[in-house]
């Protein structure tokens, strides 16, 4: 049996949802061609990388996210089940209010990092009798793209602007958007007629003991009532709740929270791991998850 290029199977996987996808430059159709690029009507071409993704970036665009942070991050995930309740929350919530009978739901996240959550919530989602679910991850960057391409060959991983992704209309029951900026108005020309959007924002007590220690004072109270209220005025609020839990990390994991974490970002891989040693090993997970409905 010939081994096949990971470019090439993620293409072939592709080649079966290309109709979801428009043209970032045209908003025309696109189709898989040969296996190695997708291209529109209009002969915008946009190459599989090695990988198996596709950038349709313009031009590349410099971030703080490392590949160095996506690890950490999938590994913190993978490993320690960090954010397992936000993911079950995440499910649970996508299971009551996207329309029944469904046997295909899509989701996309924006703003997916290295595709760790996407592939969790997915396999969450089909276990609860969808039987198949069409995952789809957006991201700016091309390292954590990269990671997700390489870790879950399953779903269609793209380098895009949440201001300009490269699908069509409708073409989603869900969007995520985990601790990420989002666009709203691209949220609701991507989602189907009630499909619903899930906007997870951080409460005062995200991480509170990482931020304690760095800044040495108790974590200041604020709220999301203007990240709510914005939210309302683009979709039907159907649900808002906090998730606030505790978890206990062993020295290995904390250093993986210390480099996943944007707190950290400016300090020297020597006070990181400084850090890590300081800070106790239960941390807080405090979140506000918001459900929203398409008001098409």
């Amino acid at each position: 049996m010939v081994h096949e290029n990971k470019h090439v199977k993620n293409a072939r996987y592709v080649r079966t949802v290309e109709s979801m996808f428009a043209c970032p430059v045209c908003r025309a159709s696109m189709k898989v061609v040969h296996y190695q690029s997708l291209i529109c009507s209009n002969h915008h071409t946009f190459d599989f990388a090695k990988r198996g993704y596709i950038n349709f970036m313009n031009q590349p665009v410099n971030t703080k996210y490392s590949k160095g942070l996506f690890e950490a991050r999938r590994k913190l995930m993978t490993e320690e089940a960090f954010f397992e309740p936000l993911s079950h929350a995440i499910a649970s919530a996508i299971h009551a209010h996207v329309a029944k009978p469904k046997k295909t739901s899509s989701i996309l996240d924006m703003g997916c990092g290295e595709g760790t959550l996407l592939s969790t919530i997915c396999n969450k989602v089909s276990s609860r009798g969808i039987r198949d679910v069409i995952g789809a991850g957006s991201d700016i960057s091309k390292a954590g793209i990269a990671m997700a391409s390489k870790n879950y060959s399953d779903k269609v991983w793209t380098v895009a602007d949440i201001a300009n992704p490269p699908f069509k209309e409708s073409q989603f029951d869900v969007i995520l958007s985990i601790l990420s900026p989002s666009n709203y108005a691209e949220c609701n020309r991507l989602l189907r007629t009630g499909g619903i959007v899930v906007k997870v924002v951080p409460r005062s007590g995200y991480l509170k003991e990482i931020r304690e220690v760095l800044f040495h004072k108790a974590t200041k109270k604020y709220s999301n009532e203007a990240t709510l209220e914005r939210f309302s005025k683009h979709f039907q609020v159907a649900e808002h709740f906090r998730l606030c839990y505790t978890t206990r990390l062993n020295p290995a994991s904390m250093k993986w929270l210390v480099q996943m974490t944007p707190l950290t970002w400016s300090l020297t891989e020597e006070k990181e791991m400084s850090l890590a040693e300081e800070i106790s090993n239960q941390i807080t997970v405090d979140l506000d998850v918001m459900i929203g409905i398409s008001p098409k």
